[in-house]
């Protein structure tokens, strides 16, 4: 059968840049809202009050750019 398809010949640069723009989007909005909730339930929900959830949401936010940072030499 002939076809105008040969595997592995198309230009896939924005499907990859769509892909990384979603995954980028994912990881540091699943960190805001950690962070976000963590405030919330620490100033609502607790008598710790909102300093106890303010830094508690720092300290979230810190570890989580630290930990989901990109690594030098990850690229595949």
């Amino acid at each position: 059968m002939a076809s105008e398809y040969h595997r592995g010949e198309m230009d896939i640069s924005e499907q990859v840049a769509t892909f990384n723009l979603f995954n980028g989007l994912t990881k540091w909005g699943s960190l805001g809202l950690a962070a976000l909730l963590a405030l919330l339930v620490l100033w609502f929900c607790t008598p710790a009050g909102f300093l106890a959830g303010f830094v508690t949401a720092i300290v979230v936010t810190v570890i989580g750019v630290v930990v989901l940072r990109e690594k030098p030499g990850s690229g595949h």
